[in-house]
C-alpha cells in the first residue's frame, strides 16, 4: 500500500491563527486544502505536491512568528 500525503491542515490552521507573519499562514491552509482536495480525487502525486508546499510555508510562517515574538520581547525589555 501507498501511504497517503500528508496535507498539514491543523498546523496550518493553527499558523493562520497565531503565527501569520506576511500571511504565510493563510497561504499554508490555502495548500492544505488543496492537497486535501486532491488526496480525495486520488491525484497523490499533485497532493504530494501541494503538501511539501504547505509544509514549506508553515515551517517559514513559524520560523518568522517565533523571531519576530522574541524580537518584541528583547524590544519591550530593552524601553
Amino acid at each position: 500500500p501507498v501511504p497517503s500525503p500528508q496535507d498539514f491542515v491543523l498546523w496550518s490552521f493553527f499558523n493562520t491563527m497565531f503565527c501569520n507573519p506576511f500571511c504565510l499562514g493563510f497561504i499554508a491552509l490555502v495548500f492544505s486544502v488543496k492537497a486535501r482536495d486532491k488526496k480525495i480525487d486520488k491525484d497523490l502525486a499533485a497532493a504530494d505536491s501541494y503538501g511539501r508546499m504547505a509544509k514549506h510555508l508553515n515551517i517559514a510562517a513559524l520560523c518568522l512568528g517565533i523571531v519576530a515574538t522574541i524580537v518584541c520581547i528583547a524590544l519591550l525589555f530593552m524601553y
